[in-house]
């Protein structure tokens, strides 16, 4: 039986394309291994928050006594964390188990990396016995492998541009692909404040429960608490989500909006809300680190999470000098991505990422320099995450910031020998 790592390499060679959106194989394939889950399944997609609206939504139905199964894409460091059941990854002999079935069931069907994949996950996770089905939608919506799987509560976090090749160049046409996960009659969650038209009138034509931010459920702050209410019920003096971020309060909305959507089928408590929101964690979102120098890990990789990226830098107070390690994927707005940031950073550390579709250290550092902002910053150009890291480490003094982001393959980068630290270095007189 092959390993888990060996099924992985398997899966890449497959299929001619690594993308290849559509839903007729992968219904075929998951047709023949009887997918199906009894319990209430919630699909997350979006442009961004729909990691840490899924934890979010786990957590607290965790704290809720649920026994819960997510999937989630990509892992930051090891594939184990795509599938979580009971809130722990599921094992690398479990899902090569897995893998294996679906190579027996898929016959001659050419399936992508992700197709391959999910429909394993999917089918680890339909021979448990869960209470909960958490799913993230891995591209658009629509046409997402993910969406094989009827979802009984949709929720569609913040839509903006990204993977414009694929989606559209436009939000209204990116919103539409995401409103493919649907259901009719079903709840839809709709946590993006200023949510496109099409979006609605899809919605309008499915004649689903919408549920959207400001009218059916909204949220206020105080200094030490926010206020959640929803369709006639509120919930005063909430602790804010341990993940850090403004933006997380828009993720946590909509996820105690899906929650009350499907009260029927799943009842928590406020103190469960309470205890989930305290507990959640999720590497790589705007993590903070302490230490001298302070480390923020965050796997913002297009211009809206880059822009709210830079929003939460800016809350952290003054910094003698911020050291940014960058890398990123090439079909990215990294002109727009740097706009956004480049006031904040002092030294680039531009590095290369083991994927073809990656942008080079070299190229992300000519893109830089073709800028106005450059003469304003350092640049340097590493092989690998881990390399341009230890080059920041080294440079830093103990009032710096280290930021490492752009892709979940440079946060992933550095994190794969554990958390980084540094030794604080004296002062320079």
């Amino acid at each position: 039986m092959k390993t888990l790592d060996e099924w992985l390499v398997h899966c890449e060679q497959l299929h001619p394309t690594a993308i290849d959106l559509g839903l007729e194989r992968v219904r075929i394939v998951a047709k023949r291994l009887g997918l199906s889950f009894a319990a209430p399944v919630f699909m997350v997609a979006g442009t961004n928050g729909k990691g840490s609206t899924c934890a979010m939504l786990e957590a607290i139905l965790l704290q809720s006594g649920y026994q819960t199964g997510v999937y989630t894409s990509p892992h930051l460091i090891h594939f184990q964390e795509r599938c979580r059941i009971r809130g722990k990854a599921s094992s690398a002999v479990e899902l090569a188990a897995a893998f294996e079935l679906v190579e027996e069931i898929r016959g001659d069907i050419s399936l992508t990396y992700f197709e391959f994949s999910t429909l394993a996950i999917l089918s680890l996770m339909s021979k448990e016995k869960l209470d909960a089905v958490i799913l993230e939608v891995g591209l658009g919506g629509r046409l997402d492998a993910v969406n094989v799987i009827d979802a009984d509560c949709a929720i569609i976090t913040g839509i903006d541009l990204d993977h414009t090749a694929l989606l559209g160049n436009d939000r209204e046409t990116i919103a539409l692909e995401k409103a493919g996960i649907m259901r009719a009659g079903k709840p839809v969650i709709v946590s993006d404040p200023d949510p496109p038209k099409s979006l609605l009138q899809k919605a309008h034509e499915l004649n689903v429960d919408l549920w959207t931010l400001g009218h059916d459920f909204d949220f206020s702050t105080d200094e030490a608490h926010w206020t959640w209410v929803g369709r006639g019920r509120r919930q005063n003096g909430l602790s804010y989500p341990a993940l850090r971020g403004a933006n997380q309060l828009l993720n946590a909305s909509g996820v105690l909006a899906a929650l009350e959507a499907l009260s029927h089928r799943l009842p928590v408590t406020a103190q469960s809300v309470q205890n989930g929101l305290a507990m959640v964690e999720l590497p790589g979102r705007f993590q903070i680190l302490p230490g001298t120098p302070v480390f923020v890990l965050d796997v913002a990789h297009n211009v809206h999470s880059v822009a709210a990226l830079t929003e939460n830098l800016k809350s952290m107070g003054s910094y003698r000098c911020t050291h940014a390690v960058f890398g990123a994927m090439a079909d990215k707005d990294l002109v727009a991505m740097f706009s956004h940031i480049a006031a904040l950073v002092d030294h680039w550390y531009f590095t290369d990422l083991p994927l073809p579709r990656a942008s080079s250290a070299q190229d992300l550092a000519e893109i830089w320099r073709s800028m106005k902002h450059a003469c304003k910053a350092k640049s340097s150009i590493f092989e690998s995450p881990e390399v341009a890291l230890a080059a920041a480490i080294q440079a830093a003094s103990p009032s710096d910031r280290i930021l490492v982001f752009g892709s979940f393959y440079t946060v992933g980068g550095v994190l794969q020998n554990g958390v980084p630290t540094a030794h604080a270095k004296p002062f320079a007189k």
